[in-house]
């Protein structure tokens, strides 16, 4: 059975050659050399969305709503003051279901297309949720992805699940459910939701991630929740995106790569790891992914003088408007000598994301600590963290790790207060570390510009109307293809040079003297810029 309705055409573009690889730019940084004898490199490998909003993809977005008993009171007139934000941030071009869940699971109506004439109806549905019955997690998320599974449009649109609840799961186990390639994105709501559950749901999917949304009376505190991600899911621009990292046989192997929580496929030979796929799902506009690759490079010792290894090679893929992308292969060059820098020197870059690394792996060691009583141990994990960002390098987002850290000491200063808060939030901080996606309104570090401006409109007042998708992008930059600005330069130079070369000429037939002409004799062979 069909489960959605055909959305408006495609809107047209400006006459532009479309480039769909300069929606993804590749970036890397490492030492420039290492020594001949065998040692390890770290290498950072950036992927960045560089391609304007307006180039996004539309979204068919379902969301999944608990209203069992559990739901009653505040959690779901919380639910609904979120989904009442979602509706108001799509546009006609995405589409919209809702599906609610106790112990059995109805989609509310099909994929819908969000316009002015429509958001009233999906208003009213909101506005009709009550609660009844026990807690069938199982059941309403399967009943969200067979939406999506039963689609018949499905060309160049991304698919994406909102799971609100709970997570007091009754009976069945949701995290055995399979979705695919579909980003299953779940909110917990209340202190007493479960965390383990509702981040493991999360990450069995591609590319979603889990936030605990705090009991508050305050709906701008609540629907700035979900102001982020609906942020990053109104600007998706590339789809099925993958990293894959190859060992050049004979210079180095593979030890270590370090992509957080995102699924990795591992290709050996002669039991050496000679390429790793890194599979990442989604990147949203100005989104940013980081991969720490460790090599372990051969002896070079034999060697009568130094060289320029290559050392791996790197290329990435997607999808855009239904046709896939594939990048040329970059070359990973290291200067192997005898004499080379000590490896502690790496680049401020790389320095920056191994301290983040290692701040995460703090995090989930307090946290184990913490869970099984010893609290004492699992604060002075967190302070020896704290002691080791201090000597980190000067960076915004070091920065907003120690306030992380902070507010953790703060949660896991009680048994109390662990339960009641610290628990939740430290999961949820290591579910944004391992996707680079999300962050809590104090330690925003995932965020893109999109994301930090659906933050500022969620405090509005509420005769404010929130701005749709497509009114936040004309408020953005205007895409421009990368290949432009070097066309535009050299035009400006060709003008300039032409109009120095007119000048000399008629400095020649206006009757000025040889003073003149050798003043501007240089400008015959061009503008310099």
């Amino acid at each position: 059975m069909q489960s959605d309705e055909e959305p408006p055409p495609p809107r047209t573009r400006p006459a532009v050659p479309a480039r769909p690889k300069r929606h993804v730019q590749l970036t890397k940084y490492h030492s420039p050399d290492a020594p001949l004898v065998p040692n390890d490199q770290k290498v950072l490998l950036e992927l960045k969305g560089v391609s304007s909003a307006a180039s996004r993809a539309p979204l068919d977005l379902v969301a999944v709503v608990d209203v069992s008993g559990s739901m009653e009171g505040p959690k779901l007139e919380n639910v609904k003051i979120a989904l009442r934000f979602v509706i108001h941030k799509l546009t006609d071009h995405d589409r919209l279901c809702i599906v609610k869940f106790d112990h059995e699971a109805n989609s509310l109506c099909p994929l819908r297309p969000v316009s002015e004439a429509t958001r009233a109806y999906f208003e009213g549905l909101v506005g009709d949720l009550e609660t009844r019955g026990s807690t069938d997690i199982r059941a309403g998320l399967q009943a969200g992805l067979d939406v999506v599974a039963n689609r018949k449009i499905t060309t160049g649109r991304t698919a994406n699940v909102m799971l609100m609840s709970d997570g007091m799961q009754s009976d069945f186990d949701p995290t055995q459910l399979e979705p695919g390639n579909v980003a299953v994105y779940t909110y917990g709501f209340g202190e007493d939701h479960d965390p383990v559950l509702m981040r493991a749901i999360a990450e069995r999917s591609l590319d979603g991630v889990y936030s605990s949304v705090p009991d508050s009376v305050d709906p701008k505190e609540l629907t700035e929740a979900f102001a982020p991600i609906l942020g990053g899911l109104t600007t998706i621009i590339a789809q099925d995106l993958e990293l894959i990292v190859t060992a050049t046989q004979g210079e180095a192997t593979i030890k270590k790569v370090d992509a957080g929580t995102y699924r990795q496929l591992r290709t050996s030979s002669s039991d050496l790891v000679s390429s790793v796929t890194v599979s990442f799902g989604t990147l949203y506009s100005a989104e940013v992914r980081t991969v720490i690759v460790e090599l372990a490079l051969n002896d070079r010792t034999a060697s009568p003088h130094s060289y320029r290894a290559n050392v791996a090679e790197v290329q990435y893929r997607f999808s855009f408007e239904g046709q896939q992308v594939n990048s040329s292969p970059k070359r990973i060059t290291i200067h192997r000598k005898r004499r080379a820098s000590d490896p502690a020197n790496a680049p401020p870059r790389v320095q920056k994301e191994v301290a983040r690394l290692q701040h995460v792996a703090s995090i989930e060691e307090a946290m184990k600590k913490a869970d099984g009583g010893e609290l004492d141990d699992a604060r002075n994990i967190l302070v020896k963290a704290l002691e080791a960002l201090e000597r980190a390098v000067v960076d915004p987002i070091v920065d907003m790790l120690r306030r992380e850290l902070r507010k953790l000491l703060e949660l896991f200063k009680t048994e109390e207060t662990y339960k009641k808060q610290g628990h939740a939030t430290a999961i949820s901080s290591l579910a944004y570390h391992g996707r680079q996606r999300g962050g809590s309104k104090d330690t925003p570090i995932f965020d893109t510009p999109r994301m930090r401006a659906n933050r500022e409109q969620a405090k509005q007042p509420d005769d404010m109307p929130v701005p749709s998708a497509d009114q936040d992008a004309q408020q953005e930059e205007p895409e421009v293809p990368q290949d432009v600005l070097p066309m535009v330069l050299r035009l400006i130079a060709a003008v300039l040079s032409l109009l120095a070369f007119s000048i000399m000429a008629s400095a020649r037939t206006s009757g000025w003297d040889g003073d003149y002409y050798r003043r501007y004799e240089p400008y015959r062979y061009g503008c310099k810029l």
